[in-house]
């Protein structure tokens, strides 16, 4: 997942009255103007967002203000350069936040909300500065741009005419308060989030109760006790425990214990999330009306790959149905087999699935997470994953310890290109704590420019959620979360990679359903023996992984692929019922969830269970109808990977096609046109069906 903010326009006229010195403000005298983290103290971020919004309006008023004709330079770029300040703010604080947040800063969040939407509404609502960017649209075709600059022409026209350019003034009101209270209600679903995962504990103190968990997993909830100030074992709901205990416990009743709470947070209680759920739902179809769209989804779509919901719902559909088969077959045959090895019950729930699953696993394949995890310690991974960007793009990574980080357990690296030019600066931050949302996710606290011939190299980030080191070992990594790595890693590179003027085209700065292909793509070589072959090795021993294992690995890399086809599109599906609605449901949003999900159930309902009220994609984030994008992307990629497949996993003339015609591209350019210059034609489903083997 990625999730980048870009902000560009004017702003309200507040001055801060603070006169202390401001490292969000002033420049940075890291190396490589990077963040002073070590300087940034809560107090510092609402004086910095005052003036930097103020400053942003400043660099509005004297576009408008401008006595000469409107021009692309002194209309378009100016624009596009305007508000730098208010970037480097916003992408710093929102990162964090989302990183390592604390009471106050949520707190500023909310404080700051209403004044960045009314920054918003100044500019999106700008009928002076809206007329000049028409005037220059009108001519766009006499203009002589280049590609990427009738591209940023097209991208702002488009944007005031769907930020409400001509909404009538009434109108104009109600899309503000509606914006204002939109945001509002998406800070407080992810607070909630937050508040309810952090909030549950489950907490053994009889040995018993451990029956068939790992070792690893067992001293892992030894020190979440122990750091928790309790006796025995402490298990919680961030994905390194949660996973783990499911899988492997023995113990039903205590697995249908933390399956329920993470199953139903936010639903009722101090942090309940199902009335924001409406809310959210209620204002996106009242802002998609007001500016004359049926639904949001229509008013979304309109701006991606898919372009309507004909086109994303036909999409599903094509590949949800062919899956059920197989999803159902793949819960049947995991059910036969618990039944063969003492399950009693008449059907498998929810809580059971991972449990008899990886014991199916572990008899078809022989495969379990916990053998193959002392050949993936975290340090081996890292390198192995840089070592994959060398071998291909011919680029290099060097650890900085003078640079400055927001947590102990950041790491920055230099990158610098195959000339030995400097690239980027990466920050990687792997391990779970309290202050960070769960998931894993890429970002930058400074995107790709170049301002006033100057170029401004990017400043990428990666969140994870990895399984820690305890006083015994070292971090070992599932195989998974190996993937989850290379995923992840995949956005840095479209990150490092940006060439190009413009900030809001540069990167990650792409169609939801066409950003996901540089990351999903990288996940085909956690599946290859020759790639594995090179770095997975005992932690203790040195030895090699055994071929076997790897034999295993790719054996199994199908395992159950139907059912987690399924489940993927099934987010997907509920995305699209949500955003797809003229009028809110009379179903409360539990009861709505189930009735949408009921005719592609793989497994029973769980009564008062949802997903929705945890769903920060899409309630929070940057996904509303646009969860389908991970399927979109996953056909583009295995279309993509079949020519490294065809050429050589290593190709290194391959990767320099995908670097430049797709990573280095942004969206400079129309991401249908940018994925058949490299590929030659356009993507086919059938590809990702074949890839997951769910054909007959």
């Amino acid at each position: 997942m990625t999730g980048k903010l870009l902000i560009a326009g004017a702003a309200l006229a507040l001055i801060s009255s603070c006169s202390m010195k401001n490292p969000l403000l002033e420049e940075s005298s890291a190396p490589f103007g990077a963040p002073e983290f070590d300087k940034i103290e809560n107090e510092h971020y609402l004086p910095a967002f005052e003036t930097a919004i103020a400053e942003a309006k400043a660099e509005i008023d004297a576009i408008v203000a401008n006595e000469e004709e409107p021009t692309f330079e002194n209309t378009i770029e100016a624009m596009e350069y305007a508000g730098q300040t208010l970037n480097k703010v916003a992408s710093i604080f929102y990162a964090l936040m989302e990183a390592n947040t604390n009471e106050t800063m949520q707190e500023i969040a909310e404080q700051i909300s209403p004044m960045l939407t009314d920054y918003s509404m100044y500019v999106s609502l700008n009928n002076d500065l809206f007329q000049r960017v028409k005037a220059v649209y009108e001519q766009k075709d006499s203009l002589g741009l280049a590609v990427d600059q009738m591209k940023l022409l097209e991208d702002n026209y488009k944007s005031f005419v769907r930020g409400g350019a001509n909404l009538s003034d009434e109108d104009k009101e109600l899309y503000s308060q509606w914006s204002g209270e939109l945001s509002l209600a998406t800070l407080q679903f992810s607070k909630n989030v937050l508040a309810a995962t952090n909030a549950y504990t489950l907490h053994i103190t009889d040995s018993a109760d451990l029956a068939g968990l790992p070792d690893f997993v067992k001293t892992m909830a030894a020190e979440t006790a122990s750091e928790k100030g309790l006796e025995g074992w402490a298990f919680t709901l961030q994905a390194p425990s949660y996973g783990p205990f499911l899988k492997y416990s023995a113990n039903r009743e205590l697995r249908k214990d933390i399956w329920t709470a993470y199953n139903t947070r936010a639903i009722g209680g101090e942090s309940d999330n199902t009335e924001i759920v409406k809310k959210i739902v209620d204002l996106r179809i009242k802002i998609a009306n007001i500016l004359g769209y049926e639904t949001y989804a229509d008013y979304a779509l309109e701006e991606r790959m898919a372009k309507s919901k004909a086109t994303v719902n036909g999409f599903i559909k094509d590949l949800l149905e062919p899956s059920l088969p197989f999803a159902r077959k793949d819960v049947a045959d995991v059910f036969a087999f618990a039944k063969k090895n003492g399950f009693e019950g008449d059907r498998l729930e929810s809580w059971d699935f991972s449990y008899w699953s990886e014991k199916y696993q572990q008899a078809e394949y022989s495969l379990s997470a916990e053998e193959l995890k002392p050949y993936f310690q975290l340090e081996s991974c890292i390198d192995a994953v840089f070592g994959l960007a060398t071998r291909l793009y011919g680029i290099s990574f060097t650890e900085l310890d003078n640079v400055p980080v927001y947590h102990e357990d950041v790491k920055v690296y230099e990158v610098k290109d195959a000339d030995g030019s400097h690239l980027a600066l990466f920050y990687a931050d792997f391990f779970p704590r309290a202050s960070k949302r769960g998931g894993a996710w890429m970002t930058d606290f400074r995107g790709q420019s170049i301002r006033n011939g100057v170029e401004y190299r990017p400043f990428i980030t990666i969140v994870c959620n990895f399984t820690k080191p305890t006083a015994d070992t070292p971090a070992l990594i599932t195989h998974d979360e190996l993937t989850t790595f290379l995923h992840e890693f995949g956005h840095a590179l479209h990150g490092m990679f940006a060439q190009g003027r413009y900030p809001s085209l540069t990167g990650t700065s792409v169609s939801r359903d066409f950003v996901e292909l540089p990351s999903q793509i990288m996940e085909n070589w956690a599946f290859e023996p020759e790639y594995l072959n090179s770095f997975a090795k005992h932690y203790q021993t040195g030895e090699p992984i055994p071929a076997e294992l790897i034999e295993k690995i790719v054996a199994a890399k199908n395992y159950l692929a139907g059912y987690g086809q399924v489940r993927q599109l099934h987010f997907g599906y509920l995305d699209m019922a949500w955003h797809s609605l003229t009028e809110l449901p009379a179903e409360g949003t539990v009861e709505f969830e189930q009735k949408v999900l009921a005719p592609y159930a793989v497994m029973p309902a769980v009564e008062g269970s949802a997903f929705s009220t945890s769903f920060s994609h899409i309630f929070s984030g940057g996904y509303s109808a646009g969860y389908y994008s991970y399927k979109w992307a996953e056909v583009l990629e295995a279309d993509a990977f079949s020519l490294f497949k065809e050429k050589g996993i290593f190709n290194t003339e391959v990767a320099g096609s995908f670097r430049k015609e797709i990573l280095e591209k942004g969206g400079a350019e129309d991401e249908a046109v940018i994925y058949r210059n490299f590929r030659g034609h356009d993507p086919e489903p059938q590809a990702l069906m074949e890839k997951l083997g769910l054909v007959k």
